[in-house]
């Protein structure tokens, strides 16, 4: 099993922790070890255990996620929950189902090392090699990258919140803020960024080795954590920066890497692939759909498995957008398997009103959340109080749809029940956080830094109870249509372009 991350025994630095720090300019030491929850560690929430699977890359083989639908079944709740790292967790989980659950998953392939499962946080570009965009094909090197992180005893002392990203030149994995990002570059290669500013260097790496120079730049930050004498789960945590630990990178590389500047990527849609028919200029089609705030119903992942088995390749691939692709269908048969996903409860309409909201756990699954959220993101999305989480898969509530009014995009939506924000998106996106006094609605500009600006303090949020019905707030449902629509803010949302094929 997974040991927390910790300073080594008789490391020099431990004792002087705190005096380093403040001589250095070192983050702040955490003052425990990452708990992050993983497959073989489970964490009690208020429903019960919680298992995340880490799926590297989302890529799952249907007789793999036929194994995580009969451990939901059998252990759990019945549901599968998508993360918006491409994860999946299992909850309700029983006293003592922690052996059960390794069995079923090793069983499966799912645990290629037990040592290293709350580490295996990689994300990865879905659609690739699926749509005809991108730069090349990265389902190669996301492969490697996870036998070589797996098979580094360095990268056993990585947090589980440290993330890995392969980007195949698109620019949707970019966005994610990963700690290590692959980036395939027009000309060949592959350009290697550590950290989340896009204005520091990458080094250029060829494709053969940018594998191996991720899981280098994963050991050099833990190496870096060590000098400065503190815990440190993510590369934003340390005292240098991004660019800086690119160049100790580029030192341990030699001739294999070298410094350049990170051109510009096309801009993308922060919502994550649409929900639909994915099609190329030639060859099979995929399917695209999303899962209304990230629950997938037992009987709507025996849909997706048989979907993919088939008719499709056998493969799912999982977003962290909270969708799940299905590719290699014929195209003749694909229309007929995107309506009855939708059918199933599946948002399949790129214009439905579910498309860019997500949302934490929340009450009765959280005991630290203070109402409902997926209830009332539900209530304030379609305007019908009685809806469930699952909401209604085609759109075709009351919502405001993907407010595309005057060809603007909508942004992202995402509600939580305290002001922790688990699992929150990065970039541009509205906010909706419950507080003792209500939800707080802000909108969040850019990746990260300052706190969000607050459009309204005092929208009600229903006092969280056991069978008690949430009712639909007016004023909550406008104010969130309102901070979503680009041209109710004072700065212009640049429009969304495509890569070039």
């Amino acid at each position: 099993m997974l040991a927390d991350m910790a300073m080594p025994s008789g490391n020099p630095h431990s004792a002087l922790a705190a005096p380093i720090a403040a001589a250095t300019g070192c983050a702040a030491p955490r003052e425990r070890n990452d708990a992050c929850p993983g497959a073989l560690r489970l964490h009690q929430a208020g429903d019960g255990g919680l298992a995340r699977v880490r799926v590297p890359g989302g890529v799952l083989g249907a007789g793999q996620a036929a194994a995580l639908g009969e451990a939901a079944t059998r252990l759990g709740d019945g549901d599968l929950h998508l993360t918006s790292r491409g994860n999946l967790q299992l909850r309700g989980l029983g006293e003592g189902s922690d052996v059960g659950l390794a069995r079923l998953l090793d069983g499966a392939g799912l645990l290629p090392s037990a040592a290293h499962e709350r580490v295996r946080n990689i994300v990865a570009s879905p659609l690739s090699g699926l749509d005809g965009y991108g730069h090349r094909d990265i389902r190669d090197q996301l492969a490697e990258l996870d036998r070589l992180l797996c098979a580094s005893e360095e990268a056993r002392g990585l947090s589980g919140r440290f993330l890995f990203g392969v980007d195949d030149g698109r620019g949707d994995v970019v966005t994610l803020g990963a700690d290590v990002t692959l980036v395939a570059a027009r000309e060949g290669g592959a350009l290697l960024r550590v950290g989340a500013d896009r204005d520091a260097g990458a080094l250029r790496v060829d494709s053969a080795h940018a594998p191996a120079a991720a899981v280098t730049a994963a050991e050099v930050f833990l190496e870096a954590a060590r000098e400065c004498g503190v815990r440190a789960w993510r590369v934003g945590e340390l005292p240098m920066t991004g660019g800086e630990l690119a160049h100790r990178v580029a030192q341990r590389l030699g001739d294999a890497g070298r410094i350049v500047p990170v051109p510009p990527l096309p801009e993308v849609d922060d919502r994550g692939p649409a929900p639909g028919l994915v099609t190329a200029p030639a060859g099979p089609v995929a399917l695209s759909v999303l899962a209304p705030l990230g629950r997938l119903t037992g009987h709507q992942w025996t849909l997706l498995v048989r979907t993919a088995e088939r008719d499709g390749s056998g493969e799912l691939r999982l977003t962290p957008w909270r969708g799940v692709v299905v590719p290699g269908l014929a195209p003749g048969r694909a229309p007929g398997a995107l309506a009855a996903l939708g059918d199933a409860g599946l948002v399949a309409d790129p214009a439905s009103p579910w498309r860019g909201v997500g949302a934490c756990a929340g009450r009765p699954g959280c005991a630290k959340s203070l109402t409902d959220v997926r209830a009332d993101a539900a209530a304030a999305l379609t305007g019908n109080g009685n809806r469930n989480a699952n909401g209604d898969g085609n759109g075709n509530g009351d919502g405001d749809g993907d407010g595309n009014e005057g060809g603007a995009q909508a942004l992202p939506v995402y509600w939580s029940g305290c002001e922790r924000r688990c699992g929150h998106p990065r970039g541009e996106r509205v906010e909706v956080v419950a507080g003792m006094g209500g939800y707080r609605v802000s909108v969040v500009r850019g990746t990260g830094g300052p706190l969000p600006v607050p459009l309204s303090r005092h929208a009600p949020h229903t006092p969280y109870a056991p069978h008690t019905p949430h009712t639909p707030h007016a004023e909550l449902a406008a104010t969130v249509a309102a901070a979503r629509n680009p041209r109710s803010t004072d700065e212009p949302r640049p429009t969304t372009t495509a890569p070039s094929r």
